[in-house]
Order: C-alpha cells, then structure tokens, then sequence
C-alpha cells in the first residue's frame, strides 16, 4: 500500500471559490480577488469557481442568485482575472463537483463534520435543526471542489483555513482506504497585508455585507465619494500612529486601517508604519481615502460595463465551464473506477 501522505509529484495547481451571495465588499477584493490575480501572473494554472452551489445551503431567491452570480464573475474580471489566463466558472455547470461531492460525503466522518466551526457559528442562536443538511455537509462538497482538479494550493482567509485542513483529511482517508496515492495534500495559502478585512466601525468585527450599518464597509459598487466618505468617518482613536506594529496590539480599528493601506498599495503594514509614524488620522484618513479610491474606482466601473452586458459574462462562464470539465471529468472517471463503480463504456 503506498504512503497516503507521501504526495507524489502532482502539478502546481490552485483552486479558491467564492459564493455569490451579493453584495461584494472591500473585505472580498483584498482577502480574495486581488491574491486571485496576483496568482495567475506567477505562472501556476489557476482555476476560480463561483460557488453557487454552496450558496443555496441556505434559500435563494432565483432572480438574485443569477444577477449576484454575474455580478461576481465581473468582479473577478474587473480585479484582474484574466479568463483566458485562468479557468473562470460557475460551480453548478460542471457536475463532477456534486458527484465528487457524494463520494466524500461516504469518505468523512460525522465527529469531523461536528468539529467544523463554520457551522456553529451560523447556526449560533437558531434552531440548528432547522438548518438544512446541505449547510453542515458543505464542507464535503468544498473539498470534491479543489480535489476534483487534484489541487495543490488554495488561496483563501484565516476563517477558511479549517476546510482545507478538512480537504486534507479526506484526501488521506480515501487514499488509505483504497490503497492508493490520488490525492495530493493541498496546502492553504494565507499571505498579504490584510487578509481578513474588518469592520470600519468596529475593528474586532469582520467586514461584511450582512452588517446593518452600511457605512462599516466598502462596497465594490460604491463610487468615489462614497468610499472616500466611509473612510474619513471610520472609527478610530485620538492617538497617533505609533512606529512598531507592537504599538497596534490593543488598537483594533488603527490596525485595520493600516492594514487596508498596505494591502491596496501592496506593501507591508510594517512599511506603512515607516511612513506615518507620529502623524495622526487626521492626516492618514484622507491619504487612505485619495488610495482607495484610485484603486477601487476603476474596479467598478468596469463591473458596472460588464454587468450591462449579461449574455457575455454567460458566454465567459459557460467557455470556463467547458475547460474546467475537462480536467475534473477524468480525475473523477478515475475516482469511479478506484472506488468500484461499473462504467459506461465509450
């Protein structure tokens, strides 16, 4: 029987995903979109779904998944995703996602499903069974997503590490269980400046669209003066910026904002520290807001001109959806085959 932790040569490949739930916030472009192009430059093929399967774990009003699925594959294109460069699609149109999905929902084991700290935290303070089957048993379905393409590195945020550690566990159990070596262990990568994008108003908080206060995040749809308005108004205290990243320990919203800052002009917080240190955010506010604005403006503008143009972003996602078959259809005819299943022959 061979090592399942020994992982053989497989090819350099990343996979990430992002559920089209709408409303698409600075925290998304930071944490994702931009590490998503960064990416594709380096040379390692690259495959970004949207995930709108995982999206329906809870109801979706139709209308509002296919516009907030369009919505979001231009907000890929407009970061800098190339669908040419890299495989771009949506997860539903290619079926070797949920096939795979079944297969390792017979691989994992309900204690690790229990362990798994996303679904406690949605379903903190509601009737838990109430929550349909599919949002405690994603976790599955997002491993068959990267191990469908034999994935070897999966860009995403902190919180998300936990399912890729999950991925891995069921990579090894279904190469032990069938004395084989298939899957690789792919390897979660969580790097830049700001990763995880916080609140504006309350920097213990994540970023996120769900937030009532529209004004604790950026919008990727908002336009200039609105998010150079955010900005100037984030929470913040009345001491300046201090010369050390020690000095941001305790000073969660200070922190936040100099990590936003370095992130959108690709330095370290570090760096940015450099340069401020001593001046207060009386002067730094306008600084990050006159940044944010020279990044983020061109980022809508060119979503709201592909978004006039529905039947092209379509057009893109089915070409994407073509290629992305391509390489899951054998991997998972091979999974068929090791598992014991009797195939159609060609």
């Amino acid at each position: 029987m061979s090592d399942a932790t020994a992982t053989p040569a497989f090819p350099n490949r990343i996979f990430s995903g992002i559920q089209p739930s709408g409303g698409l916030t600075l925290g998304n472009y930071l944490g994702a979109l931009k590490r998503f192009a960064q990416k594709q430059d380096e040379g390692i093929e690259s495959i970004y779904c949207i995930v709108d399967m995982h999206a329906i774990t809870v109801w979706q009003d139709p209308a509002k998944l296919r516009h907030a699925t369009r919505e979001l594959t231009a907000a890929y294109i407009a970061s800098g995703i190339d669908p040419e460069k890299s495989v771009l699609f949506n997860q539903s149109q290619v079926s070797a996602h949920a096939e795979l999905g079944w297969i390792f929902n017979c691989v994992a084991r309900l204690g690790w499903m229990n362990r798994m700290t996303q679904f406690k935290d949605k379903t903190a303070g509601k009737n838990a069974e109430a929550s349909s089957l599919g949002l405690y048993a994603y976790p599955a379905l997002m491993a068959a997503d990267i191990l469908a393409y034999k994935a070897t590195h999966v860009p995403v945020g902190d919180d998300q590490k936990q399912h890729v550690e999950l991925t891995r566990d069921i990579a090894a159990k279904f190469n032990h269980d069938f004395g084989v070596n298939f899957f690789p262990m792919p390897e979660p990568v969580i790097e830049g400046a700001a990763t995880r994008v916080m609140s504006l108003r309350d920097g213990t908080k994540k970023m996120s669209k769900s937030d009532p206060s529209d004004a604790s995040r950026i919008n990727l749809t908002d336009d200039a003066d609105t998010i150079a308005k955010k900005l100037r108004k984030a929470v913040t205290d009345p001491e300046p910026l201090p010369e050390t990243l020690e000095g941001l320990s305790a000073r969660a919203e200070a922190r936040n904002l100099v990590n936003i800052y370095a992130a959108l002009s690709n330095t370290s917080a570090e760096a940015v520290l450099t340069e401020f240190a001593g001046q207060g955010f009386g002067t730094f506010k306008p600084k990050l807001a006159e940044l944010a604005v020279a990044v983020l403006s061109p980022i809508s503008s060119e979503m709201a001109r592909l978004m006039q143009d529905p039947s092209e972003i379509d057009r893109i996602l089915s070409r994407g959806a073509e290629r992305a078959d391509a390489i899951a259809r054998p991997i998972l005819e091979e999974v068929y085959d090791i598992v014991g299943m009797v195939r159609r022959k060609a």
